[in-house]
């Protein structure tokens, strides 16, 4: 699957980017993910559906607060598990909340949280 944007009220939720534009490498680094490769297979994640993750960002500046990560079961049902920075819960758990209502209503997942 391609990539999905979703809104999630004060928070917008875009996939992981490292290029000329945006490079969210600094801020994972800031949450403990120094992996030069991480943004990658992300990337190859989605387009395999192993894992759906989502920067979780500021939207005026776009900075990535906080990430989500969706992972699908054969069963239906997936497990939901992400991270923030120092600061941002409350970015977090709005976004797992759209996840989750995204999950149900667009993938027909079942969520569980880890």
């Amino acid at each position: 699957m391609e990539p999905i944007e979703v809104n999630a009220g004060a928070w917008y939720l875009r996939a992981l980017r490292a290029d000329e534009r945006v490079d969210d490498r600094p801020a994972l680094a800031d949450g403990g993910i120094d992996d030069p490769d991480y943004v990658a297979a992300r990337t190859a994640q989605w387009a395999a559906d192993e894992h759906y993750s989502w920067a979780v960002c500021q939207p005026n500046t776009g900075e990535l607060l906080a990430e989500v990560v969706l992972t699908p079961q054969p069963d239906g049902v997936a497990t939901l598990t992400g991270w923030a920075r120092d600061g941002h819960a409350g970015a977090l758990e709005t976004a797992c909340e759209a996840v989750t209502r995204f999950s149900g209503g667009a993938l027909g997942l079942t969520v569980t949280r880890d």
